[in-house]
């Protein structure tokens, strides 16, 4: 089986260096591509110097871009994506590969208690993985997790959903768990980083809140907006029976309310033909 390893690399001249090392040092053979996503340091140089094969963005794509570019890249049947700041152990690859072999799509690497970076971080990605959970109907351990081990030609027929930013982990989990193909968890321990997170928690915490609406919006629409749709529907016929046994009369706001929870409902509808559409498309 051959593969590729994709690391996205911003400003991480730090890192970035030891851990191609560390990879070639495992995995002899590895083809090692480093996307140097607009870096003002030495990534590149470090990258190169170190074995591996550096793709250049001309200014800063975001990470998810650089993901795309890599796997655009790659030549291998199965492409590992991981982190190049350190954080992931390159001895946890041979582990990811092997359940692919075992007849896996997708492998994701599972940060156990203690690898996240924040307590904050840490809440907000359990989070993540309940609502993950029940959307599909199947146990996610880790939605936010960029350690991972794809089957390459599956992975490229969703380059089109995955975003520029940060949120490709999220987009491809669900995209692959929506179009049935088998997504399984290997539990690793993630190390701190190396350098400074471009992560930044203020200006980024509401984008990470729609992490939550891709969820529904990329597996089943009609789950997040049928319970809206109940809620107000609910609403309306309880202030209807407030103002009919108070007033005896149907007022304009029970009218508001239960248009809206149509309204809603049939957004809800669209949304779910719109996604089938989507995949539909994919597939061929």
């Amino acid at each position: 089986m051959k593969f590729s390893i994709v690391l996205p690399a911003k400003n991480e001249a730090l890192s970035v260096g030891d851990t191609v090392h560390g990879i070639l040092s495992r995995l002899v053979h590895a083809e090692v591509i480093v996307v140097n996503d607009g870096s003002t340091d030495h990534t590149a140089q470090a990258a190169e110097q170190a074995g591996a094969r550096v793709v250049h963005h001309p200014y800063s794509k975001g990470n998810g871009a650089a993901i795309k570019t890599g796997a655009r890249a790659a030549t291998g049947d199965v492409i590992v994506f991981m982190d190049a700041d350190g954080q992931h152990d390159p001895a946890d690859i041979q582990r990811l590969l092997q359940k692919v072999e075992e007849g896996h799509d997708m492998v994701v690497g599972a940060r156990q208690k203690g690898s996240q970076a924040s307590l904050g971080r840490g809440l907000a990605n359990g989070l993540y993985n309940r609502i993950a959970s029940w959307m599909t109907g199947h146990k996610v351990e880790d939605l936010t997790s960029g350690f991972r081990a794809v089957r390459a030609d599956k992975f490229r027929e969703f380059l089109y959903l995955l975003p520029n930013g940060f949120s490709y982990p999220t987009t491809s989990t669900m995209a692959f768990f929506r179009a049935g193909y088998s997504v399984t968890y290997v539990p690793i321990n993630a190390a701190k980083r190396i350098g400074k997170s471009h992560i930044r928690l203020l200006h980024d915490g509401m984008r990470f809140l729609l992490i939550i609406f891709k969820i529904g919006t990329l597996y089943s629409p009609l789950k997040i907006f049928l319970p809206f749709s109940v809620a107000m529907f609910s609403i309306a016929t309880g202030w209807y029976l407030y103002t009919y046994f108070h007033s005896g009369r149907f007022t304009n706001m029970s009218a508001l309310l239960y248009t809206g929870s149509v309204m809603i409902f049939l957004m809800g509808l669209i949304s779910e033909q719109i996604t089938a559409l989507m995949y539909k498309g994919s597939e061929r």
